[in-house]
């Protein structure tokens, strides 16, 4: 099975504070692996919650498919990870705290051909800690700069 598919969001690491990480697989319907697997889905604006005892994830895009006629699913509907009930219950203790959230980090398709999801519990970034990271980013930019040059 080809792997390339690695849809990113590459915003996370810089606008949030990333503790637990959680490989989920996703509940998909109809056309929406054919989509994936032609790179056709955004996880930017996504975000996760809890719906009676189980993790949904809300926001994410996944484009109609080219080739479906009329029974073509809806880009931005909820989806249901696929999770253990230790981590389920982990994430949801994680979730009661004010000001945590759970976030994808990567989409991926497996060895064996299924749409898996990274996710990471997180925690939103103050003005300050994001100049910081800025910051830290340049000098490892200059470090990396003059270590070329010699």
């Amino acid at each position: 099975m080809k792997n390339a598919i690695n849809i990113q969001n590459k915003r996370a690491r810089f606008e949030y504070l990333l503790f637990d990480k959680f490989i989920a697989g996703i509940q998909l319907g109809g056309t929406e692996i054919k989509s994936i697997r032609e790179g056709k889905a955004s996880i930017k604006e996504a975000y996760c919650v809890f719906q009676d005892g189980e993790l949904w994830i809300r926001n994410m895009q996944i484009d109609a498919y080219s080739n479906a006629s009329f029974y073509n699913h809806k880009p931005r509907a909820d989806r249901k990870l696929l999770l253990n009930k230790k981590e389920l219950n982990k994430i949801e203790k994680y979730l009661k705290i004010k000001g945590n959230t759970v976030i994808p980090l990567k989409m991926f398709i497996s060895e064996k051909g299924w749409a898996k999801l990274n996710i990471a519990c997180a925690q939103g970034k103050k003005l300050h800690d994001k100049r910081q990271s800025l910051k830290e980013k340049d000098d490892k930019r200059a470090v990396d700069r003059a270590l070329k040059d010699h």
